[in-house]
Formats: C-alpha cells, structure tokens, sequence
C-alpha cells in the first residue's frame, strides 16, 4: 500500500483529506506541525509528502529545505493558501515537485498525487537503465543519481535533476516546455511554462561555465529547450 505523509494543521482539512485518500486505497499519516512532519518524514520514508507551507514549529518551507538538503528523493506537494507566484517559485526551488493553492477541488488534488507517484515509479525504473552521459566538465550517472562538475559533486534538486535527464533523453533534439512539463511534472496543466524556466534557470548556474551564455542547456526560442551534449 502506498504510504502518504499529510504534513497539515488545520485539523478539519486534514481528516477530511486523509479519509479521501484512505478511499483511495493509500495509507496516509498525519503531522499536525513542521517539526513532527520532518521527523516522521526520516522515520517512515513515505512515498509521498503533501506539504503545507504555513505550520507551526517549522513552516513548510523548511522541512522542504531540510529533507532536500539531507538527499531525500521523495516527491513533495506543495498544500498551500499563498497563491503569490514568488511562493510557488520559491517551494520549486527548493525542490518542490508540485504544488495546489487552497482552495483546491479533491478531484485535482487527488490527480496531481497519482500523477507524482507515476513519475516517481517511473524515474525510478529508468534511472537502473539509463547510461551515463556528460557535456563540458559535467558527468551524470542516473543510476545512482550523482552529478560531477570538474570532479566535484553537485546538488541538483530533484526535478532539476529529471529535467536534465528528460533533456539528454532527446539525444539533442528539441524539447517543447509542455513536453517537459508532462514528462518531468506528470501532467500538462496550465501551470505558467515559467515552471520549467525557474528549473532550466537553476540547471545553467549548476552546471554552465556561464550561465548567461550557455553552451549546453540551450534556449529553443518559442519552443522549448534542447541539451548539447560532448
């Protein structure tokens, strides 16, 4: 059974969000506050997080930036009231692999869970298979998920991390955004393309010699992004 962790302390949307998952046949923990959800995260390594932002004891966007920043691969859903693009950009950053503004209709919300799960299997079958790759200085080894620059590892979130996969996929053809968004988000929504240029952002600083001037993760304009690989 699939284990969800419903990091949520508004105890009325919390029961009724675990019953309806529970309908759905997953097994759903409850973490009324930030601190309780981070520990229960470590403990129980639940194959899901739906995350609120506003907690107590630690707001949603440090337990994010805690399990990240300990190589938690866990997709995380972002349950949020802030509807202010600067906050979902900010959760996307720091890992984030979705997110739904309050109020929210159950039906969404249950088929951004299923698609993150379906993701989330499937990066998991493709990363044992898939060869390693490189460009520039950078080496990628899927299997193991490590990225090197000049020898050194480098931190890539994870859906920074299956862009880039999803990039190299294409063998340096051109990538549409909303090809991207379905493949490395799960779903095609009408969720601003500026979600994968936050990411494709953040890809350039990681890995470019300049981000300003890309020689690899290049900008298809109107299109999409396309990887040039050595």
């Amino acid at each position: 059974m699939t284990r969800i962790l419903l990091v949520e302390d508004n105890r009325d949307l919390a029961y009724g969000l675990r019953n309806n998952l529970e309908i759905e046949g997953f097994q759903v923990e409850l973490a009324e506050d930030g601190r309780t959800g981070l520990e229960a995260a470590r403990r129980s390594s639940p194959e899901l997080v739906i995350l609120d932002l506003m907690l107590p004891e630690l707001d949603g966007f440090r337990v994010l930036r805690a399990l990240r920043e300990e190589g938690s691969r866990v997709p995380i859903l972002i349950l949020t009231a802030r509807g202010e693009e600067a906050d979902k950009v900010r959760g996307l950053r720091l890992g984030a692999d979705d997110y739904v503004t309050k109020p929210f209709g159950l039906l969404e919300l249950l088929a951004r869970v299923e698609a993150l799960l379906r993701r989330a299997k499937g990066a998991a079958a493709e990363d044992g298979t898939q060869a390693g790759f490189g460009f520039g200085d950078v080496s990628v080894d899927p299997a193991t998920r490590v990225v090197l620059r000049a020898g050194a590892a480098v931190f890539l979130a994870p859906k920074e991390f299956e862009l880039l996969i999803a990039l190299a996929r294409a063998h340096g053809a051109v990538v549409p955004r909303l090809e991207l968004m379905r493949q490395v988000w799960g779903y095609s929504a009408a969720v601003v393309t500026r979600t994968v240029d936050t990411h494709v952002a953040e890809l350039r600083k990681k890995l470019e010699a300049d981000p300003a001037e890309p020689r690899h993760i290049l900008t298809v304009r109107k299109v999409g992004y396309r990887l040039k690989l050595d």
